[in-house]
């Protein structure tokens, strides 16, 4: 790449069989892409999409205003004359391609974008949860033998993904990807773009039931991501799955099933509590940060994803030594209130697997727990909060702190059972008030819920500072 140049225009006109208007006088190409114009850079591509508020042909001039090269449009909004993009392009100079549907233009530039690097081995991740963590630690652990790009944090979207391939360089050895969902076929979409070599599912859960309607159809939706394999893919499956079976029909290529007890190299696994694990790989030991059983599993699909890389033991050991909890995951503060911060996202399976390891840590003060709403979880939803409160009042907890609407049910449950106090609010201002109240040094306390009720927010009362 030229300059810093990803394609030219002709390029990207040829690869998406688009018409292209001219008037820059000369074919520099684009050096970046975006869809805020906000973000637009000199020689940068802005990709105008339309979105269910706003329409980014609007901001078409913006993103010249701010030195973008060129532009990807629709071609309906060529005949807009309010936005008279033809005109704008022509007098600043500019370059417009125009397609049907700006949506499908970026994924599918995306995708002959990475044609350019035949080099590549390009992995792919998804699954109802785990995913950003599996990436985080197979890009530290297969980073130590090979030039890495990924993924900046959970941008696994149906833009989130393209706009990632954007980071391949020459110098790239391994792309490890997430690939995330919030719409049925979204998954398809997305192999399509970057078409894995290796493919790897975390497992098939509850999130996002909502909007599928139940696990057999999350299932079907996520082994989409096989649905590029020509024959020579590698489909790396959770063994302890009840979704496994499901997952690996049809799949044209090579299935391996993944679990604790699937590698030879893998010895000891000892539990240290809030301190995480030590893994012992190949007869030595690593120390790896994350606590929890839930994340030996994703230390497993990593491990998975090494050995098909494949990078030596050392690499795996030096890799798990450098993992650290990403914001929201299994973040642990220790203090006069010890905090487990595990509230970037909720659904009945982590809920369940956090509060169990919570009850199985040996701690001498109260365990409090903090429970926000899961959402996302469509008709399923009063019963999931309905057997939250039933796993909250068997549970090891001194007192439940609830927040959110969708709590309402947990409450109700509590309400009649006397093994655990407990106290709900929609309140935020309300929920901080009688939790910084009721905390005193010596507490452990856990925060646990879904996006949406950005829990983080309750940092500042605990004594762990600015969220």
């Amino acid at each position: 790449m030229k300059d810093g140049r990803l394609m030219s225009f002709a390029e990207l006109a040829l690869s998406l069989g688009a018409r292209r208007f001219s008037f820059a006088g000369r074919d520099d190409g684009f050096s970046s892409v975006c869809l805020d114009s906000r973000k637009a850079e000199p020689g940068g591509l802005f990709a105008a999409l339309r979105g269910g508020s706003d329409d980014g042909h609007r901001f078409v001039e913006a993103a010249f205003d701010r030195g973008a090269a060129g532009a990807l449009v629709e071609a309906s909004k060529l005949e807009d004359k309010s936005l008279d993009l033809t005109g704008l392009a022509k007098s600043r100079g500019r370059e417009l391609v125009v397609v049907e549907n700006t949506l499908a233009g970026l994924q599918n530039a995306a995708r002959a974008y990475l044609d350019k690097f035949p080099g590549l081995l390009r992995i792919g991740i998804t699954g109802s949860s785990g995913k950003t963590t599996v990436k985080e630690i197979a890009a530290k652990i297969v980073s130590r033998e090979k030039a890495v790009v990924m993924n900046e944090g959970n941008l696994n979207s149906e833009t989130g993904l393209p706009l990632s391939v954007f980071a391949v360089r020459d110098r790239h050895e391994a792309g490890i990807f997430e690939m995330g969902m919030n719409r049925r076929g979204e998954i398809g979409e997305l192999a399509r773009v970057l078409r894995p070599h290796i493919a790897l599912v975390t497992c098939v859960g509850t999130a996002h039931i909502g909007i599928l309607g139940s696990r057999d159809a999350i299932a079907e939706e996520k082994k989409n991501i096989f649905s590029q394999f020509d024959g020579n893919g590698r489909a790396l499956i959770p063994a302890g799955d009840d979704y496994r079976d499901v997952l690996a029909r049809d799949v044209r290529g090579k299935v391996i099933f993944y679990g604790r007890d699937s590698f030879t190299e893998l010895g000891a696994v000892r539990d240290l509590g809030l301190d995480g694990a030590e893994i012992t790989w190949e007869g030595e030991a690593a120390r790896c940060a994350l606590p929890g059983p839930y994340n030996l599993r994703n230390v497993l699909g990593a491990l998975a994803i090494a050995k098909q890389a494949p990078v030596s033991g050392r690499a795996v050991r030096e890799g798990l030594s450098l993992v650290r909890p990403l914001f929201g995951r299994g973040e642990i503060f220790l203090g006069p209130v010890t905090v487990i911060r595990d509230c970037y996202n909720a659904n009945p399976e982590s809920v369940a697997e956090v509060v169990a390891f919570c009850d199985g840590l040996l701690w001498k003060g109260r365990r409090v727990y903090v429970l926000g709403s899961m959402l996302e979880l469509g008709n399923a939803s009063e019963e999931a909060h309905s057997a939250l409160g039933r796993l909250l009042a068997a549970s090891g907890a001194d007192m439940v702190f609830l927040f959110g609407v969708e709590t309402e049910a947990a409450a109700a449950v509590l309400e009649d059972d006397a093994r655990v106090s407990w106290f709900h609010s929609n309140n935020f201002g309300e929920l901080a008030r009688a939790l910084e109240d009721y905390v005193h040094p010596g507490d452990l306390v856990l925060l646990k819920g879904s996006r949406g009720c950005a829990l983080e927010r309750l940092s500042g009362v605990l004594g762990r500072g600015a969220a």
